[in-house]
């Protein structure tokens, strides 16, 4: 289940940045319909999440509608969200469930009942790496629960000293990827071929570097931009902060095994007040609120090491699919035809091998 101080299923409106709320309908049928931009260009998202919980439920049903919203949306990939584990057994295979979940899904969107994209292409689940050389156990039965369709696994290291932060992940804790045995459990998905996202704050990217130095021939794909935050204790001085996490991304980026997904900022990065905004911003705004984080992303990594997620339903909080993706395509709008097609497909299917 969803980190119980993540989430709130009473607040019709977000109330607090970093928090995750259910998406006000009302306030987003207020978004400026836009045309869209690049409609033929292939889109593959490479991270979204599924769940049903109290007061915020999204399923199939509702990542094919918003997808369908007018981008060519190709395929997607599922990342763990704590959903759907396994009720009961050792509590460290519970998470497999997640895998058999999401298999489901992806059955059921190759059946074509729910139109041409084909949802949860990949799945990314979740492994506790702190188990070590014992992790190989769970991820094997993953791979053999998610039938070709599993990838890798999520483990996040996400943690911050300041309680207006919280933790993306219940068990976060200082140093983690630090540590001998979820080094031991890294070692053990780069020994398989599979992927490992990580999902750090911006004040932990040296740790992430250090990872990645430490188990070279293993890919690993940065979420969220490098985790910029833009509130709590970094409300203040933002101009440093930006330039402590511009540091630590250009570190991460001089290894070659890692690559950048450029989203899941909004709630995080808190570049505008989609929490007091009478109107949904337009797609226009979004990127230029956006564009110092993605660009500098883009710049360090390069067109063929960088991926556009969408991290829905998360960012539905604050806008709509269309303008979300219409963002994107206006932040690469100066790329070549072939570094959009990596941007936003090429790189996604490259990583995580799909078939779509």
């Amino acid at each position: 289940m969803m980190n119980a101080t993540l989430f709130d299923a009473t607040s019709k409106r977000p109330t607090e940045f970093g928090r995750i709320f259910p998406p006000d309908p009302e306030w987003l049928a207020r978004q400026e319909p836009e045309e869209i931009l690049f409609p033929d260009l292939p889109i593959i998202d490479p991270h979204h999440h599924l769940w049903d919980l109290p007061g915020l439920r999204y399923m199939l049903d509702d990542l094919v509608a918003d997808a369908g919203s007018g981008h060519n949306v190709v395929g997607t990939v599922f990342a763990d969200c704590l959903s759907m584990y396994r009720a009961d057994g050792p509590a460290h295979f519970r998470p497999v469930g997640e895998t058999e979940f999401a298999l489901g899904v992806s059955a059921m969107s190759r059946s074509g009942q729910f139109g041409p994209t084909r949802a949860v292409a990949g799945i990314v689940g979740h492994a506790d790496l702190g188990l070590g050389a014992a992790v190989e156990d769970v991820l094997q039965a993953h791979v053999q629960a998610g039938n070709g369709r599993f990838k890798g696994i999520r483990f996040a290291a996400s943690w911050d000293a300041s309680p207006a932060i919280t933790n993306s992940h219940p068990g976060s804790r200082p140093h983690m990827l630090a540590e001998p045995n979820v080094r031991e459990g890294l070692r053990k998905l780069a020994g398989m071929g599979l992927t490992y996202d990580s999902w750090t704050y911006f004040t932990q990217l040296d740790e992430l570097a250090d990872a990645a130095d430490a188990v070279p021939d293993l890919r690993i794909i940065m979420n969220h931009c490098g985790g910029p935050l833009g509130y709590g204790p970094y409300g203040q001085d933002k101009d440093a902060h930006f330039n402590r996490w511009k540091a630590g991304v250009l570190a991460v980026a001089q290894r070659p095994n890692v690559v950048c997904k450029l989203g899941g900022v909004l709630g995080r990065g808190a570049a505008y007040d989609y929490i007091h905004a009478a109107v949904p911003p337009t797609s226009q705004e979004l990127a230029e609120a956006w564009r110092p984080w993605f660009e500098t992303c883009i710049e360090a990594f390069g067109p063929s090491r960088c991926m556009f997620e969408s991290n829905f339903p998360v960012e539905k909080m604050g806008t709509g699919w269309a303008v979300l993706w219409n963002a994107f395509k206006r932040i690469a709008a100066r790329a070549s035809e072939d570094e959009r097609r990596e941007l936003f497909a090429g790189t996604a299917r490259r990583v995580y091998q799909l078939e779509v």
